[in-house]
Formats: C-alpha cells, structure tokens, sequence
C-alpha cells in the first residue's frame, strides 16, 4: 500500500524575488506539497513517528521559506530535498510553490513552479 500525505494552501510572507524591492516589501507565498510514502506500520501501529508527521513538514517548510532566495524554482528545490533529508521515507513527492499577486504588469492571481521527484525511479 501507499500513502499520500497533502498539505494544501500552506501561506507565508516572505522576501523573495529578483527585485529589491521584493526583497524589502515582500509578499505572500502559498505553498502545496504532496508526499507517497509506505506507512502501512504506522497504520497498524496507531504510532505517529513510523510516517510522516505533518507538523513537522510545515515546520521544515516555514523554516525554508524564511530564507530569501531569488527565484521560485530555488525555494521549490529546497523545500524538496530539506523533506527528503528529514523524512527519507519519503518514495515520491511534490513540491509547488505559488507567488501569489505577482508584480508581473498585470492583473494575475498567482504564478507558480512545481517539483517533482520520484525515489523508488530515480
């Protein structure tokens, strides 16, 4: 059996972006991860430290998104593998990160990078 373990619509504020002035005003941030894992012990076991404690993913997660970085791609990244250091159970995972009302010279709700990755074929 697997286990998929969602966390939707985390928001943050923070500092990123390639323009100063990002990086002095800020903005929000949402945040989507997705997580397969094998967690039939835990299942069994009624025991929350055999899977993957989702406190914890957003304590990883806040702690990321605190560092700055320029691009969403780099925070995405990092959020990914930080998870998988933490939770090496992890078999397959996604990872979006969404800027929400960019500055992009329009009217745009969001703009958004996903990562992917899959252990078991990698």
């Amino acid at each position: 059996m697997k286990y998929t373990i969602s966390l939707k619509g985390m928001e943050f504020y923070a500092y990123h972006g390639c323009f100063q002035e990002e990086k002095i005003i800020g903005t929000r941030f949402k945040i989507d991860t997705v997580l397969v894992c094998h967690a039939e012990e835990a299942a069994v076991t009624d025991d929350i430290c055999k899977t993957i404690n989702y406190q914890q993913v957003y304590a990883e997660i806040k702690k990321i998104i605190s560092h700055p970085a320029n691009i969403l791609e780099s925070i995405a990244y990092r959020i990914l593998t930080q998870l998988k250091a933490v939770f090496p159970q992890i078999a397959y995972a996604t990872v979006t990160v969404y800027k929400l009302n960019p500055s992009i010279g329009g009217k745009t709700e969001s703009v958004s990078v996903t990562v992917e990755e899959d252990y078991l074929n990698s």
